[in-house]
């Protein structure tokens, strides 16, 4: 797929009865509540607890306005998550670098599972592109681990491309020991 051509493509719609923004402090238990029930018990409670420790409340205080989070309504009475009357079905955590003024950085991202495949995914990075172009931004990065194979073909599908690593696993460049011994990743960069 041709990267270039991605960035012509118009931005993808957000599913209708969806209502986006950016994250307040006060979402963070909702964030901590999806961290741990949307991937299905992988890793078990070590791997709930890991996913946790990666959005800290600080992400909600200091990066909103490069975060996003989408919610559905809920009738009134019925139980709500997000945000008053209403449930957390995705998010994205962002931020743009203060190191490289080119970059922007996709920190994590999480889709409801009742919710994948329907495009809300899609909508929240292109947004979030949107917001790196709207300050002067040239590229995105991120990363994931070298086995979650979702991760790596879905950033391959948005025009991502993995970066040279020091080793190869199964055709993919990955860093060893990126973020410490053991911590292995795979990384991916995207010109706008």
């Amino acid at each position: 797929m041709n990267v270039r051509s991605i960035d012509h493509e118009s931005p993808r719609p957000f599913p209708p009865g969806l209502a986006v923004r950016h994250p307040r402090a006060s979402d963070h238990a909702a964030l901590q509540g999806a961290l741990t029930d949307w991937w299905g018990g992988q890793g078990g409670e070590a791997g709930a607890q890991q996913r946790r420790l990666l959005v800290p409340r600080l992400f909600l205080q200091h990066f909103a306005g490069t975060s996003l989070l989408v919610e559905e309504p809920v009738a009134a009475g019925a139980e709500g998550g997000a945000g008053e009357g209403a449930e957390l079905r995705a998010f994205l955590i962002g931020f743009l670098s203060q190191t490289d003024a080119e970059t922007a950085y996709i920190h994590f991202v999480g889709v409801h599972p009742e919710a994948q495949r329907g495009g809300l995914g899609s909508a929240l990075y292109y947004r979030f592109f949107d917001l790196a172009r709207g300050h002067g931004r040239s590229r995105v990065r991120s990363i994931t681990s070298p086995v979650n194979r979702n991760s790596i073909a879905y950033h391959s599908r948005m025009g991502f491309r993995v970066e040279p690593g020091d080793r190869g696993e199964d055709g993919v460049a990955v860093h060893t020991d990126y973020d410490g011994p053991g911590l292995d990743r795979v990384s991916f960069v995207r010109e706008l």
